[in-house]
């Protein structure tokens, strides 16, 4: 009996493989909280036989081709792959690209019922990857059957979150998601990262201005992870950094001392930018301490452009959050 687990990052692949609970486990790691997300194409793309597609845009990418071979699922495209096995599990963190990442999947399986309704659900209220082989082995959630119920809202929750507008990601908070368990919270944390009312940044960026604003941060300080201060669980390291990199570069910087940038590989790769880099010791402009203080808007002097979703945030199109009403603001 073959089992195959699907899980949502090369981290939490590591440790359910360690704690052997399947034959093999696949990380279907793709960011789609920052950039676009995958037009139809390009999900039939990412989920296909392998053919021509660049690295990082199909589903096997991450999984090493000798696992594969052994596995008998080379190349192979993700519904043919889990047809050819007993038993599949999909293992989700909380988190919300982990929640994009399962509504991108369901919304693909519900083409396919007869592979779909074999499927098995596990939501983890916590990091997989963050837990040791042991405690993933005695600590394991409730396996739910995979139903039309999870397939509708899933497809539901994945056009919306592809939409031209957030509206449609603002009504699901008045749907019952409750069949995705994880999911209500993820759609909120998401509108959190919408430009902000009053200071035209989302709520990661006001979390990073804040702990810049107790003094001696160095940029390390201000990203997310065990033990530290910033516990948004929105963005990646990557991301983070490059959200710091607007903050400080930009016309109108809202945060001084960052000695180098951009915050790409290229930059980690010289060990002296790098070291520039860690040692830079941050602190707010009068522009960042006006934000702060929600008296100034980011977005007045700093040119906007990124994509939230299918949404294409510009200073003439900037949808914006009211955190204290829970409320979507229109351009």
């Amino acid at each position: 009996m073959t089992r195959l687990i699907l899980t949502n990052d090369i981290s939490a692949a590591g440790s359910l493989k360690m704690a052997d609970l399947a034959d093999i486990v696949i990380p279907i790691e793709r960011r789609l909280v920052l950039g676009p997300p995958p037009s139809d194409a390009e999900s039939v793309g990412f989920f296909a036989a392998r053919s021509k597609q660049e690295h990082g845009l199909h589903w096997q990418d991450y999984t090493p081709p000798w696992r594969l071979e052994k596995f008998g699922g080379r190349d192979l495209g993700l519904i043919e792959c889990c047809a050819n096995c007993e038993s599949v599990e999909l293992w989700m963190d909380a988190t919300p690209n982990a929640q994009l990442l399962l509504i991108w999947l369901l919304d693909h399986f519900r083409f396919y019922g007869n592979v779909a309704l074999r499927l098995a659900l596990l939501q983890a209220d916590l990091l997989i990857g963050g837990k040791a082989p042991e405690d993933i082995a005695k600590w394991r959630p409730s396996a739910v059957k995979v139903a039309n119920d999870h397939l509708e809202t899933a497809s539901l929750a994945w056009q919306a979150h592809r939409a031209p507008t957030p509206q449609a990601w603002f009504s699901l908070l008045d749907k019952d998601l409750g069949i995705l368990p994880q999911l209500r919270q993820s759609v909120l944390e998401l509108l959190e990262e919408l430009p902000m009312r009053a200071t035209g940044l989302g709520a990661t960026e006001m979390w990073m201005l804040e702990l810049i604003s107790d003094g001696n941060a160095r940029p390390f300080d201000v990203f997310q992870g065990h033990r530290k201060p910033n516990q948004r669980r929105v963005f990646d390291y990557w991301e983070v950094g490059s959200l710091l990199d607007a903050l400080a570069h930009g016309p109108a910087p809202a945060v001084s001392g960052l000695n180098e940038g951009p915050f790409t590989l290229e930059m980690h790769d010289d060990r002296k930018r790098f070291e520039r880099y860690k040692r830079s010791k941050l602190k707010l402009t009068a522009l960042g301490k006006a934000i702060l203080a929600q008296t100034e808007d980011f977005s007045r002097h700093n040119p906007i452009h990124r994509w939230w979703g299918g949404t294409e945030l510009t200073n003439d199109r900037l949808w914006r959050w009211d955190p204290a009403n829970r409320t979507l603001l229109a351009p």
